[in-house]
C-alpha cells in the first residue's frame, strides 16, 4: 500500500467482493488510528459491538443499514456516518456494499 500514498486511487477499485463474505484491507495502521476498506456481500454485516474510539464510515458503493445506539440509518454511496466511542453499533448490507472505515485512537 505504500504506492497508494504516492498516487491517486479509486477506493472502490482497491477491494473486491467475495460471495457470502466480508473482505477487509487495511490501508493505514498507526498508533493514532487506522484506515480500512471493507467490501460486504449482500446480506453480510457486523453484529452489534462497541469500540473504545470514534470511527467514521464513508460509504463508497451500495446500500447498508447502520444502527448506532438503537437508531437505524440507511447509508448510500457518498454518505458519511460518525460512530461515537463506546456506543453500540452494527451494520448490515442491503446490497453489495463498500465502505472506508476511519478509526481515530487519540
Amino acid at each position: 500500500m505504500k504506492d497508494l500514498l504516492k498516487e491517486k486511487a479509486r477506493m472502490v477499485e482497491l477491494i473486491d467482493y467475495q460471495r457470502g463474505a466480508i473482505v477487509s484491507k487495511t490501508l493505514i495502521d498507526k498508533n493514532t488510528g487506522t484506515v480500512t476498506l471493507f467490501a460486504f456481500d449482500e446480506g453480510q454485516g457486523l453484529s452489534e459491538h462497541t469500540a473504545p474510539y470514534d470511527a467514521m464510515v464513508l460509504a463508497l458503493e451500495g446500500v447498508a443499514n447502520i444502527t448506532i445506539a438503537g437508531r437505524k440509518l440507511k447509508v448510500e454511496a457518498g454518505d458519511a456516518v460518525i460512530m461515537p466511542a463506546n456506543e453500540p453499533h452494527a451494520l448490515k448490507a442491503e446490497s453489495s456494499f463498500k465502505m472506508l472505515l476511519i478509526m481515530i485512537r487519540e
